[in-house]
């Protein structure tokens, strides 16, 4: 059974927290993840992101686009068919740790020749090398402890140029007893229906999100959305 706490974020580990996943299991996962991000309006949380991030620089450039934790690419050909700036052209990168994950992505986008992946661990040194404009971390960060997460965010502050979109759920005790019932009726994989409550058990406080940027020298705008998400955005000043 797992538990859930208002007080504290669980340390319960998910299924797909394993980089060996992998099978007809993970891509049925993938596809249930797709599918419950857009029915509950995650992709427009990152996307809003994004577009403030650009709105606030010139334009007549390029712009590289790096999604950590990125599974399949959505988030990605999301922002391929939806990012349309005159004359900002785009580039995309999706890494995940699964290189099982990234083959799947391969083969989901191979309709789209900007978007790119590759097998990387965050905690690389192949990672800490990275040069991109913008990170993304939808639904990333809570698979961290607290300590691991501010050395992430401090590292991708770093070497983002221009900013960072985080889009991660709210430890919510109402969001963790209706996705327990939600689920059974539209969730169709064992492993996202289980994977889901540990989500929201291990997400977060505002207060959390809020200590974490504390170590971060940058602009930092943190607003609830819905459903039971909180958007982060660090722009570098």
């Amino acid at each position: 059974m797992i538990a859930f706490s208002s007080k504290h974020r669980s340390e319960e580990k998910e299924i797909m927290d394993d980089f060996q996943f992998q099978g007809t299991e993970m891509e049925a996962l993938l596809t249930d993840l797709k599918r419950i991000n857009k029915w509950l309006g995650g992709n427009k949380i990152t996307l809003n992101g994004i577009q403030k991030l650009v709105e606030a620089g010139p334009g007549n450039r390029r712009i590289s686009i790096l999604d950590i934790g990125c599974g399949d690419g959505e988030m990605l050909r999301v922002c391929a068919n939806k990012l349309k700036q005159p004359n900002i052209t785009f580039s995309y990168t999706g890494i995940d740790a699964n290189k099982f994950i990234i083959d799947e992505a391969i083969l989901r986008n191979k309709d789209y020749p900007n978007i790119q992946f590759k097998t990387m661990d965050v905690f690389s040194r192949e990672f800490e090398d990275l040069e991109y404009d913008i990170a993304l971390c939808t639904l990333f960060l809570h698979h961290f402890k607290d300590k691991d997460i501010r050395r992430l965010v401090e590292k991708i502050a770093s070497n983002a140029k221009v900013g960072i979109v985080i889009n991660d759920l709210e430890r919510s005790k109402l969001a963790f007893v209706l996705f327990k019932i939600v689920s059974t009726l539209f969730v169709r994989t064992k492993t996202a229906r289980n994977d889901g409550l540990v989500s929201i058990a291990r997400a977060f406080k505002r207060k959390e999100l809020i200590a974490f940027s504390k170590s971060v020298k940058a602009e930092h705008f943190i607003k609830w959305k819905w459903a039971f998400r909180y958007q982060w955005i660090i722009k570098r000043v």
